[in-house]
């Protein structure tokens, strides 16, 4: 019921209040505060699976973007590929109805900071002299009979293969305000990261994933088709999903180089 002393809304002001409001508050949270996003594809394999939803906290990018902390090694991050190996690999582009591209975001773990170095050979990985120890998802690609240690990607910090975006590199100093990132899927075919799209830029990181929420249950054990580059099986007991993204403890390891 309308006060007799307040005049009736306009159409502007009716249009605002039930439909815009609405919408340039949920803008506000997804893009400042946090939001929700999917994981598509096998390449976090195992610790994330397809289908999975994490929470991602968007103020902590901002800060970061503004000077404010920094993102640490271990992290998921999901971002934006760099413009120059969208514009040289084809799945790295998306349509929109035909009208036009865009670059899709991925989720790839953080390895390497800003003056980080980077080796990889054997499949190991090596930061600043000190070996990697990532039996966190090794472990589980050895099981499978798929762990990596002979392809190009497994004994270079960047490669040309495939697609020839970076150089063959057998070390990689990772350049200011850029980011050295890998997926845990550790197959031949398993990731396009950083070992074959270089760095990925601060400015197109989106957030980090902080903890899977969706689904609230799943499998506990997945098998995984090697020659098929797909989850076989899943299997076991019905086991609760929700957990923390943290860092492997390996990570705490690393150390970081001395600048001269």
């Amino acid at each position: 019921m309308t006060r007799p002393d307040r005049p009736a809304p306009t159409a502007l002001q009716k249009l605002w209040k039930e439909l815009l409001e609405p919408i340039a508050f949920a803008v506000v949270i997804t893009q400042f505060v946090a939001t929700l996003v999917g994981v598509d594809g096998v390449s976090m394999m195992p610790n994330l699976r397809n289908g999975e939803r994490v929470f991602v906290p968007k103020y902590e990018t901002w800060l970061h973007k503004a000077g404010v902390g920094e993102f640490k090694r271990g992290d998921i991050l999901i971002f934006k590929p760099p413009r120059e190996a969208s514009a040289g690999i084809s799945n790295l582009n998306k349509s929109a109805f035909g009208l036009w591209t865009y670059r899709p975001f991925l989720i790839k773990r953080l390895i390497g900071l800003p003056g980080d170095r980077i080796s990889i050979t054997g499949g190991e990985v090596t930061v600043n002299g000190t070996p990697l120890d990532s039996s966190w998802t090794t472990d589980y690609w050895q099981q499978q009979g798929c762990w990596d240690t002979q392809s190009d990607l497994a004994n270079n910090a960047t490669a040309s293969v495939n697609y020839g975006v970076v150089q063959d590199r057998k070390e990689f100093t990772v350049p200011e305000g850029r980011y050295y990132v890998m997926g845990d899927n550790r197959t031949q075919n398993g990731s396009e990261d950083s070992r074959m799209i270089g760095p990925i830029e601060r400015r197109d990181v989106a957030g980090r994933a902080a903890a899977v929420v969706w689904p609230i249950m799943r499998k506990a054990n997945v098998t995984y088709d090697c020659s098929a580059g797909t989850v076989a099986e899943f299997s076991g007991d019905n086991v609760l999903n929700w957990r923390l993204l943290t860092p492997p403890a390996p990570f705490d390891a690393l150390k970081t180089p001395v600048t001269p």
